[in-house]
This record gives C-alpha cells, sequence and structure tokens, in this order.
C-alpha cells in the first residue's frame, strides 16, 4: 500500500500513500515526501474518480440535477440534495410548506448523526481500535431502516424536491424515531468508554495535527474541521434556513486545534442534533409535504447561491441560468476540497505514524473532492 518512489535532491525519501490505501476511504493518491520519519511535504494528486458531475449538471433540468449531488459526499446525500432544491427554490420564489421544511430538517439531522456515527467506527479502526466500528454500524443501520421505509433507500435517498420532498413521511416514521431517540440515549456514551478515555488514543490524538484558527480561516477549511480550530462557522447559526433560526442548539467549538479537538466536535454534534430532533418529532405539523410547481421548471435568468451545513461543512451550490430549463452553469463549494487543502500545513514537522489521525479527523469522502 505504501511504495516508495524515489529520492530528490535533498536526499529525502519519496513514497505513494495510494491511491488505494484502506485509510483513505476513497480513492485518494498523497505523495509523501520524508526525511526518516519526519514528513516535510504532503501532496495530494486527486481525480481518480473524478465524473464530471458540474458538467453533467448543465444537462439535466431543475428536478433531475439533484440527484446527480448525492453521489459527491455520498454520507450527506439528504443534506447536498436540500442545498440544491433551496437554491432552485429562491429562484423560483417557492414558499415552502410548513411540514415540509420540518421533515426536511428532520432528515438532514438523522443524516448527520448516522454520518458522524460511520466516521467514529472508522476513525476508530484506522487509529487501531476495532470494536468501535460494530457499535457505530449498530446505530446507524437503525437510522437507515426509518430512511427506507420513507425514502426507499438507505444511502442515495432523493428525497428532497423542488417545493418539499417527494413523498409524505412513512406512519411509522415518528413511533420508529422516538424508539432510535430512547435507544440512543443509552449508548450515546460508549464512545467516550470505549474510545475518548482511552489513554492511548489521546497520546495518538493530542497535539497532533495542529491547525491554528488563523491557518483553518486561511484554507477556507469549515464545518468540524475549522470548529476543532475555534472558528465559528456552522451556517445553521450564522446564514440560518429553513426552520434552524427558530431552534435550539448549540455551536459546538473546540480550541485545542489538534486532532482530538476534531474528534470531539462531532461527537458532541452528535448530541446536538439529537437534541433538534427531539424538538421537532412531535411537532410536524400537518399539511402538504410538497408546494404545488409546473412539471417543468426553468429558472428566471440570472445567478443564484444557496448554501448548508453537511457532515462535513458548508456545501454551496451556485447556478446560472438563462432562463431555460437546464442551468447555463453549475458549480459545487464542497467542504471537503478545502479541507484537504490543509492536510499539508498540519501534517509537516509530524511522524509519518501520526498521517493516518490526521487524515480520519478531516473525515474525508473523496468523491466530495473529485466530483
Amino acid at each position: 500500500m505504501v511504495e516508495e518512489i524515489g529520492t530528490n535532491t535533498d536526499g529525502d525519501l519519496l513514497i505513494n500513500v495510494g491511491p488505494q490505501h484502506p485509510a483513505t476511504h476513497g480513492v485518494l493518491h498523497l505523495v509523501i515526501t520524508l526525511n526518516g520519519e519526519t514528513i516535510k511535504k504532503v501532496e495530494p494528486h486527486l481525480g481518480y474518480i473524478h465524473r464530471s458531475i458540474e458538467k453533467m449538471c448543465e444537462s439535466l433540468t431543475y428536478r433531475q440535477f439533484i440527484y446527480v449531488t448525492s453521489r459527491m459526499d455520498y454520507l450527506s446525500a439528504h443534506i447536498n440534495n436540500h442545498a440544491c432544491a433551496l437554491c432552485v427554490e429562491k429562484g423560483m420564489q417557492i414558499e415552502v410548506p410548513a411540514r415540509a421544511q420540518v421533515i426536511r430538517v428532520i432528515m438532514d439531522e438523522l443524516t448527520r448523526i448516522a454520518s458522524h456515527e460511520l466516521w467514529w467506527g472508522a476513525m476508530a479502526m484506522d487509529i487501531g481500535a476495532f470494536t468501535p466500528f460494530f457499535h457505530a454500524f449498530r446505530e446507524r443501520e437503525s437510522i437507515n431502516d426509518i430512511m427506507e421505509e420513507t425514502c426507499g433507500a438507505r444511502l442515495t435517498m432523493n428525497y428532497m424536491v423542488p417545493g418539499g420532498v417527494m413523498a409524505d413521511l412513512h406512519p411509522d416514521f415518528q413511533k420508529k424515531v422516538k424508539a432510535f431517540i430512547s435507544f440512543y440515549k443509552t449508548k450515546i456514551d460508549e464512545a467516550d468508554e470505549l474510545l475518548t478515555g482511552n489513554i492511548i488514543f489521546q497520546n495518538r490524538m493530542k497535539g497532533v495535527g495542529i491547525l491554528t484558527k488563523e491557518d483553518a480561516i486561511s484554507y477556507g477549511c469549515t464545518g468540524p474541521t475549522a470548529r476543532g480550530s475555534g472558528v465559528r462557522c456552522d451556517i445553521r447559526k450564522i446564514y440560518p434556513y429553513e426552520i434552524y433560526n427558530t431552534l435550539e442548539f448549540d455551536e459546538v467549538i473546540e480550541t485545542g486545534c489538534d486532532s482530538l479537538s476534531r474528534y470531539l466536535v462531532r461527537l458532541k454534534e452528535i448530541k446536538q442534533s439529537l437534541r433538534i430532533v427531539e424538538q421537532l418529532i412531535d411537532n410536524i405539523p400537518e399539511g402538504d409535504f410538497q408546494a404545488k410547481t409546473k412539471a417543468v421548471l426553468k429558472l428566471p435568468k440570472g445567478e443564484f447561491y444557496s448554501r448548508v451545513e453537511t457532515a462535513r461543512g458548508e456545501l454551496g451550490v451556485y447556478i446560472v441560468s438563462e432562463g431555460g430549463t437546464t442551468p447555463y452553469r453549475i458549480k459545487f463549494r464542497s467542504p471537503g476540497f478545502s479541507n484537504l487543502s490543509a492536510l499539508d500545513k498540519m501534517a509537516r514537522g509530524s511522524k509519518l505514524g501520526d498521517l493516518v489521525a490526521m487524515m480520519g479527523t478531516l473525515d474525508l469522502v473523496i468523491p466530495d473532492i473529485d466530483r
């Protein structure tokens, strides 16, 4: 998995990590310059799973293009679709029914919990702790079962549409979400018992992968990666969309600027997402789940932008319309690309053995970067 590819003029060793390294959770290729075991430079080589999604979207209608984005950050599929729907609704001035807004937010937060659970289990396994992986997937499977009943899918749900959601909730949705919440509350502290308090784990994480607040801002980092460095950047707080401005939840900030801080942000965010779902699950308004829209949507000529908070950070959707049924130009501002750009800064001067911990706390989903 790690292959030597030569030395440079300074006598430093150049090695490949990837493009098929199991710790990258996708097809990522890093060329690393080493002096002994000390990292001097990390250079990501991207594009191995580039599918030209932005160009594909320009040949799809405003209903169709939304679902291509499920295949970018596939662990935030609902939230990606939500961002696209918001941009179309902004352009067409569609008023989304209250019921649909609440359903969307519940689905977003369940998605965030499921994503963070998978990240926790996979990151622990990367570090060398195998058991947390099975505990994480137990909770994640419960959420996927709930998603499957209402949306018909477990990963790329394709549930958000311009004007609301594709179908109403399954009759058992509220009952099963409340059952999940009750069960999850008895298990949520297992993360600390199994991993957080482990002295070996703490030694692998504390002081590793330092990313200062200034550097996080400079590299355009968002999400838990930036909030672990003390940057306030939660889109749900600073640019609230749907009903987030009516909900009580905290933006989780840690100031340690290291891998442990980024880890703690995600664990605490799970509790905040649970708090949001609890506020809404018994207060889903009656009414339509989708606004009445035309079969063929046309955005007026102009430029439109929307942004949401995915499990990995800020996703921006930029549409240029010429008034037709398909976008003239689409650009996605994905969180993973900017967060990955900070890896070289974090890794320089560290040991090669610490690289996996740093990458794990960035929570990289490679299709989100390659697009």
